[in-house]
């Protein structure tokens, strides 16, 4: 092995990096700023460079060096680096080339489909982009193999070592544990009065509200954005360039000061990646279920605390329309922490939000497995809300049209979401031992906060898998018990059962 075979390497990294933030730019501005008649083309400039990037991973050229440095290499981000290229191509030489930019380029279109659809209320008008979707994952999951479920084959997609078989043992004990918590709710005498909310909110103010507490989270504007478009997202293009997006509703503030924030951690997580892997695939979230766990820990953790609002209840009331200023923080804190099950699942109260993964997570492990299909989705949709949470949809943009993962072809994608939750939990239990996380919350303290979580976990990049991280830094395996535990205590509290 030669020095020359290492620097051809990293080269060819570079290529693909560069690659990647033009995709990445290109689909940030399509999700933002682009015209709408600006979809077809840009579909099909997205689709040629995302050819490109495949060309890249599975060239001639990257299988040679692959084969030199495997085992060869000292130095540990060029051997991790070596590693995520095999698994990419060993992944990626399984499909066609030509296969995969026509499924890139039907992703581009399914989004700008989807947009259309929702705002019209017509799932017909997406369904053939959406079936379409579903044959080339079914697909590419047997091209992939797989051991038990196909599903299995596009999890790893977001979550190595997670599995239809673990999903399934630790979903159920969740469920069950969220639906006692909320007959206790319900039965329970003290309500929360959500009406104290309520009050047209401009959305020049929750925006300047939303940068002050980003900032104070440690989020770099030096080194993003903030921008708003239909369905909230951040995106790192590099190190040096994360962004977040989020949606405002001038009639309920929660929206997007609580998704800004949650948008907010997934950033500093990418903001703060070790810079010794720029240019390379590892300068990213090590799994989609890491990635939530520093957001949903901002977001619920964080945010929706006692502490977070007595320190920050003055200064949101500076940008708060007039009906906040004589309403005091012990009628507000239980009003944004209300469990109501609701239809959307970005608005949902954090003890329901799992019930919203688990009806996506069951819905689409059914279609990728063949045991459904598309054309069933609405009705089966609309029964699993009111089996698992009690509301039923009366229209499909509230229903099965409500999210945009499934139009980009992210199937294996939800069920991160409520790992995320379980990641949290045990992250912020293993804090607790270390530092006060309740007075640094209530001093606004969040650097220490930060810190920590960039030594444990943001530093790494994909250095690391998930569940290594996990066991890392908490010294256990996946354990739901941590979440239950936290939401337990956190509603007990708050409605007095």
């Amino acid at each position: 092995m030669s020095m020359a075979t290492e620097q051809k390497f990293m080269e060819l990294m570079k290529q693909q990096a560069a690659y990647v933030e033009a995709i990445g730019l290109m689909a940030w501005d399509m999700r933002t700023k682009a015209p709408r008649k600006s979809a077809e083309g840009r579909s099909e400039v997205l689709g040629v460079l995302s050819q490109k990037v495949h060309d890249i991973q599975t060239s001639k050229e990257m299988r040679q060096c692959i084969e030199e440095l495997k085992g060869n290499v000292q130095d540990p981000v060029v051997k991790r680096a070596v590693e995520e290229a095999e698994e990419t191509y060993d992944k990626n030489a399984k499909i066609p080339t030509e296969e995969y930019r026509a499924y890139v380029t039907l992703q581009t279109k399914a989004e700008s489909v989807w947009a259309e659809a929702k705002e019209n209320n017509d799932f017909e008008q997406f369904r053939p982009y959406l079936e379409e979707l579903v044959e080339y994952n079914r697909r590419f999951a047997d091209y992939w193999g797989y051991e038990d479920h196909r599903y299995d084959a596009l999890l790893n997609n977001y979550e190595p070592g997670v599995t239809v078989k673990v999903l399934d043992e630790v979903f159920p004990k969740v469920r069950e544990a969220l639906t006692q918590l909320l007959i206790k709710i319900k039965t329970s005498s003290f309500k929360p009065d959500p009406s104290v909310l309520e009050g047209h909110f401009p959305k020049e103010n929750q925006a300047k509200f939303s940068e002050v507490i980003l900032k104070r989270m440690g989020y770099d504007f030096e080194a993003g954005r903030l921008d708003e478009t239909i369905h909230p997202f951040a995106i790192g293009l590099n190190i040096k360039d994360v962004r977040v997006t989020t949606k405002y509703d001038e009639t309920d503030f929660r929206t997007a000061v609580f998704g800004t924030i949650h948008e907010g951690g997934h950033a500093l997580y990418e903001q703060n990646i070790d810079p010794k892997l720029a240019l390379t695939p590892l300068a990213d979230g090590t799994s989609m279920g890491i990635h939530e766990s520093q957001s949903l820990f901002w977001e619920n953790f964080v945010a929706r605390s006692e502490g977070f609002w007595k320190n920050h209840y003055e200064l949101f009331k500076s940008y708060a329309p007039e009906n906040f200023q004589t309403l005091p923080l012990e009628k507000f804190y239980p009003a944004v922490n209300e469990v109501k099950p609701s239809l959307i699942r970005i608005e949902a109260d954090e003890l329901t939000y799992c019930l919203h993964i688990m009806v996506r997570y069951e819905l689409e492990k059914s279609l990728i497995d063949g045991e459904v299909e598309v054309k069933d989705l609405p009705v089966l949709w609309n029964q699993k809300m009111e089996d698992y949470l009690g509301v039923r949809p009366d229209k499909d943009s509230d229903g099965v049209l409500q999210d945009i993962h499934w139009s980009g072809g992210d199937f294996g994608y939800f069920p991160s979401y409520a790992l995320g939750y379980m990641y949290a939990s045990q992250f912020h239990a293993k804090m607790q031992e270390e530092i006060d996380v309740s007075q640094c919350i209530e001093e606004g303290n969040f650097n220490k906060i930060k810190e920590w979580l960039t030594e444990n976990v943001h530093q790494y990049g994909k250095m690391k898998k998930p569940l290594e991280i996990l066991k890392d830094v908490t010294g256990e395996e996946l354990n739901p018990e941590f979440l239950i535990e936290y939401l337990t205590r956190k509603y007990k509290q708050i409605y007095h059962f």
